[in-house]
């Protein structure tokens, strides 16, 4: 309560009314499998396009290569196509899989994620600098500097005092003076313009490229107390992981001379010549005190690191522990535990993975996190009705839907047609359905996007058995093309038989626990009661209005109640606020029939 000491005006303000409500994401899928190239580790990564999966993840993956595990990229391909805008993406590799690398001097190359996709990348390595300028004075180990602008502390710097060089570490910078790691012995300080002698820091610059995709790092340091330090400043590539291998003791290397150094040598007599291509005495390097001029084998010139060693692993044969992965905690999970992290998908599928593991675990994540929805697929040598219907009797949930056949679509990575699991286009479907109607509306009889035939048809008959039981067929019908003719959860609750109710009830409970945490911790009293039940009637009346609820008015189509009458005394002691909610979801009109009567008029 406001305190009031002295006499005058005060103007407050207070919230009283409902607070506005937004609703959740319904359309953003979750798709795992196995990719080209990408993280494994970690969270899952956005991707709001094709393009923009191939930059991240890579291309088509071969039959001869990966068998029934290359359907990922085709699956995002069909997402996208059939109207899908967002999907975060896991890539899950096997065991044996490794990355490909390569050193130069203490610096080691390694591929950002493990596969063979980096036996194709070039990374280029050549020596740089950030500041160069002229040294005025040399006290001891204190050198006064023409512009000191650029010199760190932890920075290797090039002491070269017209024919040779020699190496130090900055251990601090003040005004124009910077302090070596130890007293200077290089003949370097000049007053003169246009002198040879400078100071000068020792980076590199590394540049890898990947077809298309080139990442370029300039004037990293080998130092970790730089700024610029290397393993540092790549961290974020999407490409590599560079590592600082411990350097071994001995004299620095001198940088090659320039081409009017070299014209000057060709003047001085053999030994002039000689020392000043070697390193002079006393002027060895500090134990550590390594230059980008070791990474380049002491030439100066640039020089390209090619990758070995990646291996794909075993992918034909991928086990279901790789699909489920390991929750090793934040920043570490793998495989399906990495959606942990993510509480943006409504939308969850492992594309042609069939392993009856696999799916029981991908349901299992939908429910005990009842925020998304599982899409599964059925084998693609299952065709039969009796097989088909073995098979979905394994599982029975209201947070997943199956489907089958599987769709005929053109491959651009082998040019011809080839059959694929229909999740990744259904995926697609779903967010096209939200988008255009809301996901109250049942994603049925809507066209499958770039679909040419069918692994199998069915017809009505067979559509008999495997309707009621919750297989989701996808027919061919003639002048109407390749349809959705099916939307029921795998579940043997009659409550929860259609997917847009279950979806619908996500919905709703995610957009509520999202906007009410301003709840948590004021008062529990009746003026609270009252502001929660607006706040949420609101938003239903909301959702009445688009059509996802059934009833003439608001009152047929939910209730809010908040009060003495959902919560009693020893609930507000405890510290609980109990608000009970009910909705009436509109259902499918998935059986229309229309009965007919013959009218004959009578005479008069």
């Amino acid at each position: 309560m406001a305190e009031y000491l002295s006499p005058g005006v005060y103007v407050e303000e207070y919230d009283s009314g409902a607070v506005p409500m937004q609703g959740v994401s319904t359309s953003t899928a979750g798709f795992l499998g196995l990719a080209e190239r990408g993280p494994v580790t970690g969270q899952p990564n956005l991707v709001t396009s094709f393009a923009d999966y191939k930059r991240m993840y890579g291309g088509y993956l071969s039959d001869a290569g990966y068998g029934k595990s290359r359907f990922l990229p085709y699956a995002l391909e069909q997402f996208f196509l059939n109207g899908g805008s967002r999907a975060y993406v896991m890539r899950v590799t096997p065991d044996d899989a490794k990355a490909g690398e390569a050193v130069s001097g203490v610096l080691r190359i390694r591929a950002a994620s493990p596969g063979s996709w980096a036996d194709n990348m070039r990374v280029t390595l050549e020596p740089s600098y950030k500041a160069k300028t002229q040294v005025f004075k040399v006290e001891g180990a204190d050198l006064t500097l023409k512009n000191a602008d650029g010199f760190n502390a932890g920075d290797v710097v090039e002491l070269f005092d017209g024919f040779r060089s020699s190496y130090a570490v900055i251990k601090g910078v003040l005004d124009k003076t910077v302090t070596l790691d130890r007293p200077c012995q290089a003949d370097v300080a000049d007053t003169k313009v246009g002198t040879a002698k400078y100071i000068r820091t020792c980076e590199f610059t590394l540049s890898a490229r990947l077809e298309d995709t080139v990442e370029t790092y300039a004037n990293l340091s080998l130092k970790p107390e730089a700024l610029n330090y290397a393993p540092i400043r790549t961290e974020g590539s999407e490409l590599i992981r560079v590592e600082i291998l411990p350097a071994k003791d001995g004299p620095a290397m001198s940088p090659p001379a320039s081409k009017d150094e070299k014209k000057d040598d060709k003047k001085k007599d053999g030994a002039a010549n000689e020392v000043a291509t070697a390193p002079a005495a006393g002027n060895q390097a500090k134990s550590g005190t390594t230059t980008p001029y070791e990474l380049c084998g002491g030439t100066g010139e640039k020089t390209v690191l090619i990758l070995a060693g990646g291996s794909d692993g075993t992918v034909r044969s991928v086990s279901p522990d790789v699909y489920l992965g390991k929750d090793d905690g934040p920043g570490r999970r793998t495989g399906l535990q990495a959606f942990l992290e993510n509480d943006n998908i409504s939308i969850l599928a492992a594309p042609g993975v069939t392993a009856p593991e696999v799916q029981a675990g991908l349901v299992a994540f939908c429910e005990n996190k009842k925020s998304c929805f599982a899409i599964l697929d059925v084998p693609l040598e299952l065709k039969k009705t009796n097989d088909v219907a073995n098979f979905r009797d394994m599982y029975d949930s209201t947070y997943a839907a199956m489907y089958h056949p599987w769709l005929q679509m053109y491959d651009a990575g082998i040019k011809r047609n080839e059959y694929f699991p229909p999740s990744g286009a259904m995926a697609g479907i779903y967010a096209r359905s939200d988008n255009e109607q809301g996901v109250h509306k049942a994603p049925a009889n809507e066209v499958v996007r770039g679909c040419t035939d069918l692994s199998c048809s069915y017809n009505a008959g067979e559509q008999d058995i495997l309707n009621p039981i919750g297989v989701n067929l996808i027919r061919a019908f003639p002048g109407r093309g390749i349809r959705v003719w099916g939307a029921r959860t795998i579940s043997s609750n009659g409550l929860w038989k259609y997917l847009n109710v279950r979806r619908l009830f996500i919905y709703v409970e995610e957009s509520i626990k999202a906007n009410t945490n301003w709840v948590v911790f004021e008062p529990n009293s009746e003026n609270l009661w009252g502001r929660v039940t607006r706040t949420i009637s609101t938003f239903l009346a909301t959702c009445w209005r688009d059509g996802a609820l059934a009833g003439s008015s608001p009152d047929q189509a939910f209730f809010v109640e908040c009060g003495p009458t959902t919560m009693t005394q020893d609930d507000i002691d405890n510290g609980r606020l109990i608000c009970k909610i009910g909705i009436a979801p509109v259902k499918p009109a998935e059986f229309v029939i229309f009965q007919i009567t013959q009218n004959t008029s009578s005479a008069e």
